[in-house]
């Protein structure tokens, strides 16, 4: 559509239409200025639609900006809005455009205008209502002596605005109960204004919003917020769905309560109802009605975006095998037959279940799981797939068989990304189509492999404790005030006979799952017994403490006061030279059982330390009411204290936190150790902290128990 001149908007036409509109304005009611003047503006209206309309760029704006203009003129009538929509289509368009250039578009633009124009319209009414209401408060606080007459004349002012507006105002108390309604928001919801009397708002709900709806009107009416704005759905008299723009105010009593509340909505069912249709084409294939590329990254996204840390993803990415061939041997028409029936068997099969079902592009298909089931939901949605697709298709005369590959990704959402994901589901379809058709594989076969073998050690450890292929390795705990070594902590390793040494960290998860944890704990405890025991004997004067680790299934076992007692019992070990370490939530989340069981081991004389504290609950005050007697400050605190200047700020931070737990412990008489020291200088500054105690490389590794009787005698010779 080409541009006119000027001129060509101002020809008689124009001016016709614009002398058409100043009569029907005036007919319809009270107009504030003369003919002339009424003429002369909406002249100047109809120039600035004509211009919108036959600009090469077209916007709604000047319809918008005419809607507002008309209230601002104090044109208010009912019948005015009314008379311009309709007029606008059916009088200004043949106005302004020859014949010759009424192109297709220029009723879609006509049609914009007439929306836009109401719009403004109702907004400029809206807004010229929220100013009266804030003149009436306004003016009740500036002048109390005459409040009583300004009342009168703003509620004359509301009830002109409110019987006149073109969008629905409705008032209710705040007990819900419809006090009154315009005739606009009678007729927008059905109903009569005498039948909306008798209703409650919250009746008028929709079912999909009642509850969130309620909750917003419940912080209205007790005050907790003086406005709201959404758009809503309501329910017509005749259980149609009614979309609304609304806005809600709170109308409060002199003394700040709520006294009841004005709502104002505009119908938008149009507008909504027309952005859902085009949401839905902008987002859906259009050959086979399922989502597209755009919809399934979106949700993807959404996915990732709200995945918690242990939650996982999964992908079934499906190819057609051999549909080129079939688009080649008989036609693309058929081929995009055959599509749509594909695509409504995936969606009939796995959708219900929850599972988003799009459309790549071509024959590619993918399937977005819930995974609440890991890799056995991604699984059985590819087989049910696979049988979906496999069924024969009569395609008109045609009876094709069709086959499908597919490669499946689960996995937990942190180790992965959308294109890394896309990258392992493409790569794993090319796996399956390798293999044969009709069938599916499954990504990261290292993962697999890594499965297999925490499986196999898993099932290895009961005949590994029988062996006695478990090993004790000590790891010195010195004093930071003399420099001597007064403990050890027990810690055990595997000695493999194919894997060699292995750490706790690759078994003591596996024992803790299967249980094995209680019997493996109860033969570190009873060999640590025996080693320490032995160094007593050898060396007295030393009191060397033993400390063991107790898992928390330990800790609940109810035989573990019998256990550490008859350790105790069968080594000779003094009690006191005894000390068992608990993680700091086993701990706290004592109750019932487990915490006698640690009064018992106290009353035993053992003692007991709180491993990696800090990184928990890190409760003292609860630790008060608990028989502990030591504290091992997590190794994250004294890694922070470096003497390398690469982050002073940090530095110090930790060294306050480590400062106030050190005196925190000792306002509650607990003994502190640092775990994890590895320099000299994390141990100076330890010391000057006052921390009893350090543990860490460079006090000393963990050795086998010989090295430790060395250096009981080393640290003898030296005494001596």
């Amino acid at each position: 559509m080409s541009a006119p001149d000027g001129d060509d908007l101002s020809r008689p036409g124009a001016a016709a239409y614009a002398a058409e509109w100043a009569r029907a304005v005036r007919r319809l009611g009270f107009v504030p200025m003369s003919a002339a003047e009424t003429e002369r503006l909406l002249l100047a209206h109809a120039v600035r639609l004509g211009r919108a309309l036959r600009a090469p760029t077209f916007s709604a704006e000047a319809g918008e900006e005419v809607g507002r203009a008309l209230v601002e003129a104090h044109l208010t009538e009912p019948g005015v809005l009314d008379w311009s929509v309709r007029a606008l289509g059916d009088r200004f368009l043949p106005s302004v455009l020859p014949a010759r250039a009424e192109l297709p578009e220029a009723r879609d633009r006509v049609a914009a205008l007439q929306g836009a124009l109401a719009a403004g319209f109702a907004r400029a009414l809206r807004d010229r209502t929220f100013y009266q209401q804030e003149r009436i408060a306004r003016s009740a606080w500036q002048a109390r002596d005459a409040v009583e007459q300004a009342l009168r004349d703003s509620e004359a002012r509301f009830r002109t605005v409110f019987v006149g507006a073109a969008i629905g105002i409705g008032i209710a108390g705040v007990d819900g109960r419809i006090i009154d309604v315009n005739e606009s928001f009678a007729d927008m919801l059905g109903y009569s204004v005498a039948e909306l009397r008798q209703i409650n708002v919250a009746a008028l709900f929709h079912a999909d919003d009642a509850a969130g709806m309620w909750e917003l009107y419940q912080e209205l009416i007790e005050g907790k917020r003086d406005s709201a704005r959404v758009e809503k759905r309501y329910h017509r008299k005749d259980g149609s769905v009614l979309w609304t723009d609304l806005a809600v105010s709170l109308i409060r009593y002199d003394d700040g309560r709520p006294r009841f509340t004005v709502a104002m909505i505009e119908d938008i069912t149009e507008r909504h109802e027309l952005q859902q249709r085009l949401r839905f084409q902008a987002l859906h294939d259009p050959l086979t009605g399922l989502p597209n590329r755009t919809l399934f990254f979106e949700r993807l996204g959404e996915v990732f975006d709200r995945a918690g840390p242990e939650e996982r993803v999964g992908l079934c990415f499906l190819d057609l095998d051999g549909f080129k061939a079939i688009n080649d041997s008989l036609g693309h028409d058929l081929g995009d037959r055959l599509l749509k029936v594909i695509a409504r068997r995936l969606s009939d099969c796995v959708a219900g279940r929850g599972h988003l079902v799009a459309r790549m592009g071509g024959d590619e298909f993918v399937i977005l799981v819930d995974s609440g089931g890991g890799l056995d939901d991604a699984v059985e949605v590819a087989e049910l797939a696979l049988a979906a697709v496999s069924a024969p298709v009569q395609v008109g005369t045609q009876q094709l068989a069709v086959s499908a590959s597919i490669g499946i990704v689960e996995c937990p959402v942190e180790e992965t990304s959308v294109s890394e994901l896309m990258k392992a589901a493409d790569t794993t379809l090319y796996w399956a189509k390798a293999e044969g058709r009709g069938r599916w594989a499954v990504y990261d076969p290292e993962r697999s492999a890594a499965d297999i073998a925490r499986s196999a050690l898993a099932a290895s450890l009961p005949a590994a404790l029988d062996r006695g292929e478990f090993v004790l390795h000590y790891q010195p705990i010195v004093s930071l005030l003399d420099g001597s070594m007064v403990a050890v902590e027990a810690l055990v390793r595997w000695q493999h006979p194919e894997l060699g040494l292995i750490g706790p960290d690759r078994f003591i998860g596996l024992a803790e799952e299967t249980g094995l944890i209680v019997r493996l704990g109860a033969w570190v405890l009873r060999q640590a017994c025996r080693d320490a025991e032995g160094w007593r004997r050898a060396y007295p004067d030393a009191r060397l403490v033993v400390s063991v680790n107790l898992a928390a299934r330990q800790a609940d076992d109810p035989a573990i006061v019998e256990t550490v007692a008859e350790a105790l019992q069968h080594t000779g070990l003094p009690a006191e030279l005894l000390q068992l370490e608990l993680t700091e939530s086993a701990v706290m989340g004592s109750g019932g059982e487990p915490l006698r069981a640690l009064h018992q081991l106290a009353d035993l004389g053992v003692r007991l330390a709180i491993d990696d504290f800090g990184t928990g609950y890190s409760n003292l005050a609860y630790l008060r009411r608990l028989p502990i007697h030591c504290l091992k400050l997590a190794g994250p605190f004294v890694e922070g204290i470096r003497a390398d200047g690469a982050d002073a700020a940090a530095d110090h931070r930790d060294e306050r936190i480590v400062d106030a737990l050190v005196r925190l412990a000792h306002a509650v008489e607990l003994w502190v150790t640092a775990e994890a020291v590895e320099t000299e200088a994390q141990a100076e500054r330890l010391r000057a902290l006052r921390c009893d105690t350090g543990q860490g490389r460079w006090f000393g590794a963990p050795v086998p128990a010989e090295h430790i009787r060395r250096r009981l005698a080393g640290e003898e010779e030296a005494a001596a």
